[in-house]
């Protein structure tokens, strides 16, 4: 396995190893062993699936409290997926890494706890799965509006098909400090 840092700390790809014949590929999606060697030691507790048509964009989504670290990849399609930094206080606040994430790359792409995350489906349609450490609680959950000019996220789409939740965020700048995560308080 091959892991890429990003300009975000924490912000990891990750290359599976992969290994195909005229059958097909088996890869090892997940090794807590192996990803710990790696410097990936986290419990996950809960799996997520979702199913989007080409334009969809889902995000920028956190939590406060509750903050969580997800490990997600796609298995069929690609897509454009996105962390931010909003934890105040950080050095990289406010900046972004964008990754394609796709089933020809086989890449998956960690987001640590108190950075916002998203993407966009790039393909017909993608499955996209991904693995927390922390569950979801309703009460807890925040966004980030995905078009934010203070942002300028490249999300290769111009009118992305957008939940009600998710046209509603706000900008970055205009989110209380209280509502946000803290620097060194998600690890």
């Amino acid at each position: 396995m091959n892991r890429i840092s990003t300009e975000l700390e924490g912000v990891w790809i990750f290359e599976p190893k992969v290994f195909g014949d005229a059958r097909g590929f088996f890869m090892e999606t997940w090794n807590r062993k192996r990803y710990a060697e790696a410097g990936l030691d986290v419990t996950f507790v809960q799996d997520n699936v979702s199913r989007s048509r080409r334009g969809v964009l889902r995000g920028l989504h956190y939590q406060k409290p509750n903050a969580q670290g997800k490990l997600v990849q796609v298995l069929e399609g690609h897509v454009l997926d996105v962390a931010v930094d909003i934890r105040v206080g950080s050095p990289t606040f406010g900046r972004f890494a964008a990754v394609h994430l796709s089933d020809e790359n086989f890449r998956q792409l960690y987001i640590p706890p108190g950075f916002a995350h998203g993407f966009c489906v790039l393909s017909e349609t993608a499955i996209f799965a991904y693995k927390c450490t922390n569950y979801y609680t309703p009460s807890a959950e925040g966004g980030v509006l995905w078009n934010d000019p203070d942002l300028n996220i490249p999300w290769d789409i111009d009118e992305p098909q957008l939940s009600d939740k998710d046209k509603a965020y706000r900008r970055l700048k205009d989110i209380p400090e209280n509502q946000l995560p803290r620097y060194g308080e998600c690890a």
